[in-house]
């Protein structure tokens, strides 16, 4: 585990590695933004914590990688908002409506303190475990290379399907066959 601060905003990440990762020709990795919800208590209204679930797994399976945990709660907008967007969803507004009603863009996550992350584990290519094309987006335009996107297919259960829907149709994630 490596520990790292965004000098920036002062926020903390963690890189968690298994094996070794510097200098190979493309390690397996996961960008995981934190959802404490997701991660920790297991909510069933997203699909964060089976994101997460889903890449330790690969990488312990394949017994090398790197995933890469983003202290970006909320899709950047803090715990504390996200308590706030999640009233908002319980009485009708989906994922991203309840982010915009609370004063926020639908997605706040900065994701360019994963270039220095990279660096200090000097790894220079990837094959990243996302279904967000702005993520793909993002960190090819920092200058890291990613040789394939694979996707991560967690499944929709009554408590997500819409969570999951609004995924697709307004953050145009990529999640199963579209």
């Amino acid at each position: 585990m490596h520990g790292f601060e965004d000098t920036n905003t002062g926020q903390e990440h963690i890189a968690l590695v298994l094996g070794n990762v510097a200098d190979e020709d493309s390690v397996l990795c996961r960008v995981h933004s934190e959802c404490l919800t997701g991660d920790c208590l297991f909510s069933m209204r997203c699909d964060c914590g089976a994101q997460l679930e889903h890449a330790l797994r690969k990488i312990s399976e394949k017994g090398q990688g790197v995933i890469l945990y983003l202290r970006q709660e909320g899709r950047g907008i803090g715990l504390m908002n996200k308590i706030r967007a999640y009233e908002l969803q319980d009485r009708g507004a989906d994922t991203v409506e309840a982010n915009e009603r609370l004063g926020f863009d639908a997605d706040l996550r900065d994701y360019t303190v994963t270039k220095a992350m990279f660096l200090h584990l000097q790894v220079d290519k990837i094959r990243l475990m996302t279904n967000n094309p702005v993520k793909v987006q993002a960190l090819t335009k920092l200058g890291i290379e990613i040789e394939e996107r694979l996707p991560i297919e967690t499944g929709q259960n009554d408590h997500n399907a819409r969570y999951l829907a609004t995924k697709v149709g307004k953050l145009g994630h990529l999640i199963g066959d579209n």
